[in-house]
């Protein structure tokens, strides 16, 4: 991850299997994105603001995506120019193709470039063999998957020129397979082989990669989730949004890595029970 790539002469004082940032390498990560711009779908609040305040931390200029978050992308785009980078909120709705090209139209006009596009736009419906109805499998697939490839294809003009990359959000439900989630699984599955026939088509210009969260928690969600990633995770505890801001942040910068898939899941995808692990 970015900012673990200094030397470790570089790293300061190391406790609890943390380190302290030196003054300089927090400096070089803060400069390690300057002059590019990312582009973040579904970023005005939780993952995908955290994940684009990342970027923004280390010196990318920022486009916020929103579907009907306005007021939230404008609080994220303020947080943005605090940091003293240009942020732009930018509204599209991303089951619509159109919308979509429009989006990037705007882009363009608005930084005449793009470095980085982080699909992070989703939902997640409850949906099993039983209630899956027309409707949601539309907005499942229409989402999750559809909207990563349209989102991709309107932005790989801009990307190739600049040589950029692309990260895509799947999870956990695309690798193991929810029963109360089929549409949902289903489409995060697609996201995973979406992302290796991407990183064909795109290379060598542009990289393509994904990350894979589960059981992580965010400030306001229910206690009881807690609860119950914690014993799903055979690392007892939970991941944080700062942990995928991680995970993005490195695919950024890992320049000999596409078509792959991170999970960040705390061991959730080895299996069912503390038992098993011995």
């Amino acid at each position: 991850m970015a900012r673990h790539g200094a030397a470790i002469a570089a790293c300061g004082n190391v406790s609890g299997g943390g380190y302290v940032m030196t003054e300089e390498n927090t400096e070089r990560q803060a400069r390690s994105l300057a002059g590019k711009v990312a582009l973040v779908t579904g970023s005005a609040k939780r993952l995908g603001k955290a994940v684009a305040l990342r970027l923004a931390e280390e010196g990318a200029d920022l486009v916020i995506h929103h579907g009907n978050s306005h007021a939230d992308a404008m609080e994220t785009v303020a947080e943005i120019e605090k940091l003293g980078r240009r942020g732009l909120a930018l509204s599209a709705d991303l089951r619509n193709v159109d919308e979509i090209r429009r989006l990037f139209v705007e882009v363009a006009k608005g930084f005449g470039r793009l470095d980085i596009l982080v699909n992070s736009a989703a939902n997640f419906l409850p949906a099993s063999i039983v209630s899956t109805t027309e409707e949601i499998w539309d907005a499942s697939l229409d989402t999750n998957l559809k909207a990563g490839f349209f989102c991709a294809q309107a932005a790989a003009p801009l990307l190739r020129r600049t040589k950029g990359t692309i990260v895509n959000f799947a999870d956990v439900g695309g690798l193991m397979g929810w029963p109360g989630y089929i549409p949902h699984s289903i489409s995060k599955a697609g996201v995973v082989m979406l992302t290796k026939v991407l990183a064909k088509a795109l290379a060598p210009e542009v990289r393509v990669n994904a990350i894979a969260p589960g059981t992580i928690t965010m400030p306001g969600d229910p206690p009881e989730w807690e609860a119950d990633f914690v014993k799903l995770a055979p690392l007892g505890r939970t991941g944080a949004p700062s942990d995928i801001a991680d995970a993005v942040s490195y695919l950024v910068h890992a320049e000999f890595m596409t078509g792959h898939t991170l999970v960040f899941d705390g061991g959730r995808s080895l299996g069912p029970a503390k038992g098993e692990f011995r």
